[in-house]
C-alpha cells in the first residue's frame, strides 16, 4: 500500500514539474491543444448475461448419475449419491483414454504391433479363473493397438486392459501414476485408480466426473469410431469374435462406451445420448449429444427405466438460446470530460445450450480516448458446448474531443497524458 501511494506521489510530482516546464518553454498551448487526449475509463461487464433452460432432465432416484455437454462445461444435471463410489468396468474407459495419451491412434488406423508376452498370457489365464472378462489371447500373437481396443472397449476384456497399461507405460504400478496424473490435469479430482480394470472395490468415481470421462471418450475419434461399429463386422487374431458390450437401446439414441456389473458397483453405464430438436422459429429441426455416467444401478429393469426416462424428457429441456444478443453492452466508456458510450454486439449469435446455470462472458476491450459510432472497440467471447462463440464489439454512438476550453482547463490530465505519450514512445 506504501508503494502504491509512493508511486502516486511521484506521478503527481513529475506531471507538476512538467506543467512548469512546459509553461517556462511555452509549450502549454500547443501540448495542451493537440496534444493526446488522457484515455476514456473502461469499466468491462462480465457478469451473467442469460440462462438456459429452466429445467432439467429426468434422472434416477437410486444410484448415482450425471449427464454433461462436453468436457468443459459445468454438469447440466445429477442426481443421487455424490460421493465417490465403486465404478467396475467404467476404469476401463480411463485406461483407454491414459493409453491413447501415451500411445495415439488415428481415426481408421491400425496402429503398432503389439506381441503377446507370458504375463499377458497368464493374465488371461487368471481372469478366466475368476468368471471375469476377457477375451482369449496366445503367447507369441501379434495384436494390432486398434484391436486391443476393440477387445477392451466392446468385450470389455480385463486381460486386455492389462495388457495396454502394460504397453504404454511399462508397468501397472507406472500406468497407475500416470492415469492419475492425467486424471488430476483434467480435474477430475474424484476419481481414483488402482488397477486398469475396475474389478478392484477402491476404484472409485463420482457420477460427474465420469460422466466427463464419458464426454472425453467421445471426443477421441478412435474410440467413438470403435463404438459406434458393427460388431459382427470385426475379427480378432485367431479368428475371435468379439460383442458389443456396451451397446444398449441404441433405438432411444444411446451409444454406450461402457456397461458393466460388479457386486461392489452394480451395474455401469457410460454412455452418449443424441437427442432430437424440434426446429424453432429461430432454428431448424436437429441434433443434440449429451453424455453421462449411471453407476450403481441395482438391476437391469431400474436401469431401462431411468434411460427410457431420460431419453423422453432430455428433448424438452433443450432451448435455443440468444447467447450474444446485437446491442447488448458489454464495457461502458467514461471519459474524464464526461461522455459516455457503450461497447455493444454487432450481432446476435444463438446455441442449442442444456445448462441451466447463468451464462457468462470475457470480454477484450480496446483502450480509447475518442471514437467514432460503430467503431470496432473489442469482442465478447462466450463458451459452449459447441465451442467458443465470438462477437464483436462496436460503440453505441461517438465519444468527441471535448474541445480547446477543457483541454486549456485541465492541464493535469492532458499533460499527464502528452508525457505518458512521450515516455512510451
Amino acid at each position: 500500500m506504501a508503494t502504491s501511494v509512493g508511486r502516486r506521489a511521484v506521478r503527481v510530482v513529475v506531471v507538476v514539474l512538467g506543467v512548469f516546464v512546459i509553461l517556462a518553454l511555452g509549450l502549454y498551448g500547443p501540448a495542451t491543444l493537440v496534444g493526446p487526449l488522457p484515455p476514456a475509463n473502461a469499466s468491462v461487464d462480465e457478469s451473467a448475461g442469460g440462462t438456459a433452460a429452466a429445467v432439467t432432465p429426468t434422472l434416477p432416484t437410486t444410484g448415482a448419475s450425471a449427464i454433461v455437454a462436453d468436457v468443459a462445461t459445468p454438469v447440466i444435471a445429477s442426481a443421487g449419491l455424490t460421493e465417490a463410489v465403486p465404478m467396475g468396468g467404467s476404469a476401463k474407459i480411463i485406461t483407454a483414454l491414459v493409453v491413447l495419451a501415451a500411445k495415439p491412434l488415428a481415426a481408421g488406423s491400425q496402429g503398432p504391433t503389439i506381441a503377446i508376452s507370458k504375463a499377458d498370457a497368464d493374465g488371461y489365464q487368471k481372469y478366466v479363473a475368476e468368471s471375469a472378462r476377457t477375451v482369449a489371447v496366445t503367447q507369441g500373437e501379434n495384436w494390432t493397438q486398434r484391436e486391443m481396443m476393440e477387445a477392451m472397449l466392446l468385450g470389455s476384456s480385463n486381460n486386455h486392459a492389462d495388457t495396454l497399461a502394460r504397453w504404454a507405460y511399462g508397468s501397472i504400478d507406472a500406468y497407475l501414476e500416470a492415469a492419475q496424473a492425467w486424471l488430476t490435469a483434467r480435474g477430475l479430482t474424484g476419481i481414483t485408480v488402482v488397477d486398469a480394470t475396475g474389478l478392484d472395490e477402491n476404484d472409485l468415481g463420482t457420477a460427474s466426473d465420469l460422466a466427463r470421462v464419458s464426454a472425453f471418450a467421445f471426443s477421441e475419434a478412435s474410440i467413438s469410431e470403435i463404438m459406434a461399429s458393427d460388431a459382427d463386422d470385426i475379427t480378432l487374431p485367431g479368428n475371435r469374435r468379439v460383442d458389443n458390450l456396451a451397446a444398449y437401446l441404441p433405438d432411444l439414441g444411446y451409444t454406450g462406451v461402457s456397461r458393466s456389473y460388479t457386486d461392489q458397483a452394480g451395474i455401469c453405464y457410460l454412455f452418449a445420448l443424441a437427442v432430437p430438436v424440434a426446429a424453432t422459429s429461430g432454428a431448424a429441426a436437429g441434433e443434440a449429444t449429451v453424455y453421462g455416467a449411471f453407476i450403481r444401478e441395482p438391476d437391469w429393469d431400474t436401469l431401462d427405466a431411468d434411460l427410457e426416462a431420460l431419453a423422453a424428457s432430455a428433448a424438452g429441456t433443450i432451448t435455443q438460446t440468444d447467447v450474444v444478443t446485437e446491442g447488448q453492452a458489454f464495457v461502458t466508456y467514461t471519459t474524464p470530460w464526461g461522455e459516455t458510450a457503450h461497447g455493444v454486439a454487432m450481432a446476435t449469435e444463438s446455441r442449442m445450450l442444456w445448462d441451466a446455470s447463468a451464462l457468462h462472458y470475457r470480454v477484450d476491450a480496446k483502450p480509447l480516448s475518442t471514437g467514432s459510432q460503430g467503431e470496432q472497440v473489442g469482442s465478447v467471447t462466450v463458451t459452449t458446448p459447441d465451442g467458443d462463440v465470438n462477437v464483436l464489439l462496436e460503440l453505441d454512438r461517438r465519444i468527441g474531443d471535448p474541445g480547446p476550453l477543457w483541454r486549456l482547463t485541465n492541464p493535469v490530465p492532458v499533460i499527464s497524458a502528452f508525457i505518458e505519450s512521450r515516455t512510451q514512445g
